[in-house]
């Protein structure tokens, strides 16, 4: 697991989202592969440097498309990414096909990266939901996107012509867990709530006729393998949240890509998550308070970052 800070880009949750890398990756489901090379792309457009660091560009301009080109000029052979709400760091430059100037680039600073994922960055430019899926950890992708794909407002919002062309270089710098991973655990604590998994991770939480706990218990119900979560860390988690008496869902992040706010809506349950380790799930159950009853948490940690200080 790549450990670096990070500042967690905004997705559509407060802050800001188990298999491994496979022969024939999935996303959202369904297989694909990654061996188109774009042949053309690559002859048009050079790229220098190493993965992560600011890339020196050179596009062959004015650059026309009929379609969208995509090519990886490293194939990293990390985790790969299997639906668009799955955690993801990069770093990316944009040039224009017209001109050949970068655009628009990420900071490139290790302090700085951002955690996002393919759906945030496809409401940024719908046809990077393409160029992005099933890349793995570690790949550089060149790509060309034709401005329908990339967007008509986002080349405006950029001052560029309507019908220009954009070259993408993406490096792919880590891909978080999708859902816990690991040893299953035996607990033998009895009258706490039984979970069941989706095959891709979603929880279903079945709470028992009986009390809830007068104080706060936590157990853990996959083991992972991954590193410790530190005091000081930003766990990335999947949680689902079961209310105890009327047995409804609170609040879910499944679905919609992890979230790094748990220290902010559960400060207790977060706080359990402390000398876990990543793709380890866990089972805390929060004991009713004046003006708010029990709740059951089922807490996948898919990552962790270390936030930068001041």
């Amino acid at each position: 697991m790549r450990k670096t800070s990070a500042v967690l880009a905004t997705l559509s949750l407060a802050v800001l989202a188990l298999t491994g890398c496979t022969a024939a990756p999935t996303f959202d489901g369904a297989a694909c592969d990654r061996s188109n090379d774009a042949t053309g792309l690559r002859d048009a457009v050079t790229v220098e440097g190493g993965l992560g660091a600011k890339p020196d560009v050179s596009v062959v301009s004015p650059l026309h498309l009929k379609e969208t080109a995509v090519t990886d000029l490293i194939a990293g052979d990390g985790r790969a990414v299997e639906s668009g709400q799955q955690a993801i760091m990069l770093e990316l430059s944009i040039y224009s096909g017209d001109t050949g100037k970068r655009v628009y680039e990420t900071t490139y600073n290790p302090d700085q990266g951002q955690v996002s994922n393919i759906d945030y960055w496809a409401t940024q430019s719908p046809g990077l939901a393409d160029v992005l899926q099933c890349a793995t950890a570690g790949s550089r992708v060149l790509a060309a996107l034709t401005p329908e794909e990339f967007g008509e407002e986002a080349l405006v919002g950029l001052g560029l012509e309507d019908d220009d062309n954009m070259v993408f270089v993406i490096d792919v710098l880590d891909v978080y867990l999708s859902k816990a991973e690991g040893a299953l655990q035996f607990n033998d604590a009895s009258g706490l709530p039984t979970v069941v998994r989706a095959p891709d991770g979603t929880p279903g939480v079945i709470i028992p006729d009986s009390d809830a706990p007068t104080e706060q218990v936590a157990q853990t119900l996959i083991k992972g393998d991954g590193d410790e979560v530190t005091t000081g860390q930003l766990p990335l988690v999947n949680v689902m949240a079961v209310g105890w008496d009327d047995k409804t869902v609170v609040t879910s992040t499944w679905g919609q890509g992890p979230t790094g706010d748990l220290a902010s809506t559960a400060p207790t349950v977060a706080e359990a998550l402390v000398g876990q380790t990543v793709g380890s799930q866990l089972l805390v159950v929060t004991p009713a308070t004046d003006g708010a009853g029990a709740v059951a948490y089922v807490v996948d940690i898919v990552g962790a970052v270390t936030v930068p200080t001041q």
